[in-house]
């Protein structure tokens, strides 16, 4: 059986030198396989109000406006909390009570953000394609025309519950010709996919720390005009989630109004810096684009099909329909598989069984060829022969 891990035994940083342990590769959306200089940094503790961890908040508000080349008119807020507080808080700090959100939906998160303007209280309309389709640009143009009161499109720029790589460019020419505001919900794509405010000009755009600048999980952040941020004051449901109330205090003392998660903020300035070193968002682009086609080759060579036609797979995670052999069961699947060094994620899909196999992270060409060896053993182990999906699920 070969069993592939991350494994070093310890590395210098500018904190000091660390042991590190082994560990699995993580194939999933996030949390992802992170540099051993990103994990060593959170090994040291931070005043939240010191002079040195506000200039850390700031450094990393002010690279991340750069990663859209937004200066001037855009404007950084980190919030506490997992991806799905950032989206809460931007959908309530952004769309006014009165507002109304047209939702693009193909997958679990544009369902999640119908789902979190229930819970505010906003209207909205949807259009939904499904697991298998990106919503085109024709057809948002036709709901606009028919729903002259729509005052928000929002869009996930990356689906990874199926690895849509939505057409986001087009569909902000529709939004922006019809003077209405694009919210970007680019969790798992920003950093790795280009998104410059001179070519998709959104009001709001919202991301996490563990996804594809590869720091830990721990906060989000928002990128949004500031002219959106003004307009914010009082929008709010919540103390917590206030997206106008956080970027004032912030700029105010350059402090987070709560405690925040200072070791995931200090890793994370760490990930900007190897981000950087690998050549931004070109570099780290290129890298994740040969494992998805690494990993695609070596899985269809098996006998495995994807989800997505080729045009429609993202850089970021690819949906592999189960196999219908009666041997398949994804529980010892997945169990085979992390016992060789690798943990990948079951599907997300409303009609077909199927896994996910993420490509982003410290993941290279040598990981990537690893995690095919390793399903080629797992299936061996389990007695599957055949690898293609239940006849009908496409």
């Amino acid at each position: 059986m070969t069993r592939h891990a991350v494994s070093i035994t310890e590395v210098e940083t500018s904190q000091g030198v660390y042991p590190v342990g082994e560990e699995p590769y993580l194939l999933t959306p996030g949390p992802l396989t992170t540099a051993v200089s990103t994990k060593a940094v959170m090994l040291k503790d931070w005043g939240s109000w010191d002079e040195d961890f506000k200039a850390v908040t700031q450094e990393i508000r002010e690279r991340l406006v750069s990663l859209c080349k937004g200066e001037g008119e855009y404007d950084c807020v980190l919030m506490q909390g997992s991806g799905t507080f950032s989206v809460e808080a931007a959908l309530a700090s952004f769309i006014p009570k009165e507002g109304k959100a047209l939702i693009l939906m193909n997958g679990a998160y544009g369902q999640r953000s119908a789902k979190t303007l229930d819970y505010i209280g906003r209207d909205y309309i949807t259009l939904d394609k499904g697991d298998y389709l990106p919503p085109m640009p024709e057809e948002v143009e036709a709901l606009l025309l028919e729903n002259p009161d729509v005052t928000h499109v929002v869009v996930v720029h990356c689906e990874t519950s199926s690895g849509i790589l939505n057409p986001l460019k087009d569909i902000s020419d529709v939004v922006a010709r019809h003077g209405r505001k694009l919210i970007v919900d680019s969790m798992s794509a920003f950093g790795a996919v280009p998104l410059e405010v001179s070519e998709i000009p959104f009001e709001v755009m919202v991301s996490s720390a563990n996804k594809c600048i590869e720091g830990v999980p721990g906060f989000g952040f928002i990128l949004a005009r500031k002219t959106a941020l003004e307009a914010a004051k009082g929008n709010s449901h919540s103390l917590s989630l206030d997206v106008h109330d956080q970027w004032v205090y912030m700029n105010k003392t350059g402090q987070w109004r709560f405690t925040p998660p200072t070791h995931t903020v200090v890793a994370f300035l760490e990930a900007l810096h190897l981000h950087e070193a690998e050549g931004g968002v070109a570099g780290r682009l290129a890298r994740y684009a040969n494992n998805r086609d690494i990993l695609v080759s070596g899985m269809r060579e098996l006998g495995f099909e994807t989800l997505l036609e080729d045009k429609w797979l993202s850089p970021i995670i690819t949906t592999f329909f189960s196999p219908a052999d009666p041997n398949f069961e994804f529980g010892r699947f997945y169990n085979e598989i992390k016992s060789r060094g690798f943990i990948i994620y079951p599907g997300k899909l409303t009609e077909a069984d199927s896994f996910r196999v993420g490509c982003i992270g410290l993941l290279d060409a040598n990981v990537m060829e690893g995690v095919v060896q390793a399903v080629k053993e797992s299936c061996d182990a389990m007695g599957v022969k055949t690898f293609a999906p239940p006849d009908g699920v496409k």
